[in-house]
């Protein structure tokens, strides 16, 4: 039996209905996220995290080893009156996202600024230190 009817792998379809391209409040319900950007320059690592309709106290940043987390609460309340017809809609989740930046970083200097609804981290580089090879003696 051939499927050539769909000219594609017909599994596939599934796959597109989560596809964040063709329907991105499937594919938000399932990882619910934030875009980010990263770059660097020589001396620091710079990630702008969009963040629409979350408030600055719902958004935490921490740093764990070399793992930074940036994770946020968001809730939304939509209410609409009109003659016939009374609507209130409530959506909340939480957000995250998580990055390893590895050992040559200053995780005590990191700065993090909000502003509509974009979080811009700093993050300071540090030189990395050379680790020394050393033989162990085999008794």
């Amino acid at each position: 039996m051939s499927l050539s009817l769909y000219k594609r792998d017909p599994l596939k379809m599934f796959e597109d209905v989560f596809n964040d391209k063709l329907s991105p409040f499937f594919s938000s319900m399932i990882t619910p996220s934030f875009k980010v950007d990263i770059s660097e320059d020589e001396n620091n690592i710079f990630i702008e995290a969009d963040m629409p309709g979350v408030k600055k106290e719902d958004i935490k940043v921490s740093m764990d080893n070399d793992l930074l987390s940036i994770t946020a609460e968001r809730t939304q309340s939509e209410e609409e009156k009109k003659k016939g017809f009374h609507r209130v809609e409530r959506s909340w989740g939480c957000l995250s996202r998580s990055f390893t930046l590895g050992e040559n970083v200053n995780t005590e200097k990191i700065e993090a600024k909000y502003d509509n609804g974009v979080l811009k981290l700093t993050v300071p580089k540090v030189e990395r230190t050379q680790k020394k090879e050393t033989t162990i003696p085999v008794n």
